[in-house]
């Protein structure tokens, strides 16, 4: 589920692409709808993904610190506080107290060097 976000047109691109390392987890700061978030980017070649850093199962953070995830071997996105994990084509939980929920997605696109809200 994608959320519609409103994206004024001064905007800034929420992160550089270049500061985007391939199959990394970056932690970024987003306004949707009037509200401050935090959001999860991760970057799969040309591909971008994005969700809310909101685990669906108590509502608390994923990562364990500020912009620090967890990765199982098998490279799932490990939720800190209840070990809820991730698959991270979908969002979908796979194994933990939210399996069948998923993250919720955020909408972004890729231009003029950085990673936006899409419009």
């Amino acid at each position: 589920m994608s959320d519609e976000v409103h994206v004024p047109a001064d905007a800034s691109p929420l992160v550089a692409w270049s500061a985007l390392p391939d199959g990394a987890l970056v932690e970024v700061a987003a306004v949707l709808d009037g509200d401050a978030e935090s959001l999860v980017v991760m970057r799969e070649g040309d591909a971008v993904r994005a969700w809310l850093n909101v685990c669906p199962h108590a509502g608390r953070r994923l990562d364990w610190a500020p912009g620090q995830f967890l990765r199982s071997k098998e490279g799932l996105l490990v939720c800190a506080a209840h070990g809820a994990s991730f698959e991270l084509q979908r969002g979908e939980c796979v194994a933990g107290p939210c399996r069948g929920d998923a993250l919720r997605e955020v909408a972004l696109e890729v231009r003029d060097g950085g990673v936006w809200l899409a419009r």
